[in-house]
C-alpha cells in the first residue's frame, strides 16, 4: 500500500478513552486514555498504562460511549512521563466505536499491506498481512505482537534479517558466478574507527543501560550489553552521553547482534534512524 493511501486512512484526533484489562501480573485495571490518529480498523493511543505483555484490551470512547475489543499491537512511540503510545487493533473489523464513517475502499484495492516478517521465538520466516496499525507500529517501534502458527503463542516478530534463497534465471548463473568470484565489496556507508565512548541506550518501554561503544561511525555505532534486544528493534540512545550534562536523544534500530564466546555478553550494531545532531 502506498504512503499517500495510508495518510489518507489515518486520522489525526484526540477522543477520550477508558481502557480496561488485566495486565501481565494478572491485576486488573481500568485507566485513562487518548488517541493520537485513528484509522478504519484501529488507533495510536496514548496511556499512562503499561500495555506490555497484554493480547488485548476492552476500550471505550468516552464521547461516542461505544465500547469494543481491541488487539494490542505494540509500542509506537518510547515510554515518557505521560505513559506511551501503542497501537491498537479492532478485533471484530465491524466494530466503529469512532462514530466517524470512513470512506469505501475504491475497487479493488486491498486494505492490507504485505511484509516479510520473522518471528523471534521460532524464527520462522513468512509473508504477512498486515494492517495499518501494524505497519506503523513496525516503523517506528520495530517489533510487531503477532500469533505465530508454529509457536501456537503471540510472539514478537520484525522484517526479517534472513536471506532467503532464490535460484537465479539460467542467463543469470554465468553473471552471478563472477561476482561470487570477485573480491567483495564493504557495502557499509559509512566508514567506522574503533572507538569507546560512553552511551545510554533506553527501549521503548523504558528500561536503560549505560555502556560502551565499541566503534562508531557517522550512521551508528556498536556496543557491548547482557540484555536481549532483538534484531529490528527500535531504541533510543545517546551517543556520547555525558552523565554530568545535557543530552539530546536519536531514534536508532538494531541491525546486527553477535554473542561473545565464553560469556552472556552480545555486541550489538545501532543504525540512526534520525541522524544525531
Amino acid at each position: 500500500m502506498s504512503s499517500n493511501r495510508r495518510r489518507s486512512d489515518r486520522l489525526m484526533l484526540t477522543i477520550p478513552l477508558r481502557i480496561r484489562g488485566t495486565d501481565a501480573a494478572g491485576a486488573r485495571f481500568n485507566a485513562e486514555a487518548r488517541t493520537v490518529t485513528i484509522n478504519r480498523h484501529g488507533a495510536r493511543v496514548q496511556t499512562p498504562q503499561a500495555l506490555s505483555g497484554v493480547s488485548q484490551v476492552r476500550i471505550t470512547n468516552q464521547i461516542s460511549r461505544r465500547e469494543a475489543d481491541f488487539r494490542v499491537v505494540g509500542l509506537v512511540a518510547p515510554m515518557s512521563a505521560q505513559g506511551a503510545d501503542w497501537g491498537v487493533e479492532c478485533v471484530d473489523d465491524k466494530d466503529n466505536i469512532w462514530a466517524i464513517q470512513f470512506p469505501p475502499m475504491e475497487q479493488g484495492q486491498n486494505a492490507e499491506s504485505k511484509a516479510l516478517v520473522e518471528c523471534h521465538k521460532c524464527h520462522t520466516v513468512a509473508l504477512m498481512p498486515l494492517s495499518l496499525v501494524e505497519v506503523e507500529v513496525l516503523e517506528t517501534s520495530g517489533i510487531l505482537s503477532k500469533p505465530c502458527s508454529s509457536c501456537q503463542v503471540i510472539s514478537p516478530w520484525s522484517y526479517t534479517e534472513t536471506q532467503v534463497a532464490m535460484g537465479a534465471p539460467p542467463d543469470e548463473q554465468a553473471a552471478g558466478a563472477e561476482a561470487a568470484a570477485a573480491p567483495s565489496r564493504d557495502t557499509r556507508r559509512h566508514r567506522r574507527v574503533s572507538l569507546q565512548l560512553p552511551v545510554q541506550v533506553r527501549d521503548y518501554y523504558g528500561d536503560v543501560e549505560h555502556t560502551k561503544s565499541e566503534n562508531v561511525s557517522k550512521g551508528g555505532f556498536c556496543f557491548g550489553s547482557e540484555k536481549d534486544f532483538l534484531l529490528g528493534q527500535g531504541i533510543m540512545v545517546v551517543c556520547p552521553y555525558n552523565a554530568g550534562g545535557p543530552n539530546i536523544e536519536v531514534q536508532a534500530r538494531i541491525v546486527r547482534k553477535q554473542d561473545v564466546e565464553g560469556s552472556h555478553r552480545k555486541v550489538y550494531g545501532v543504525r540512526y534512524i534520525s541522524a544525531p545532531a
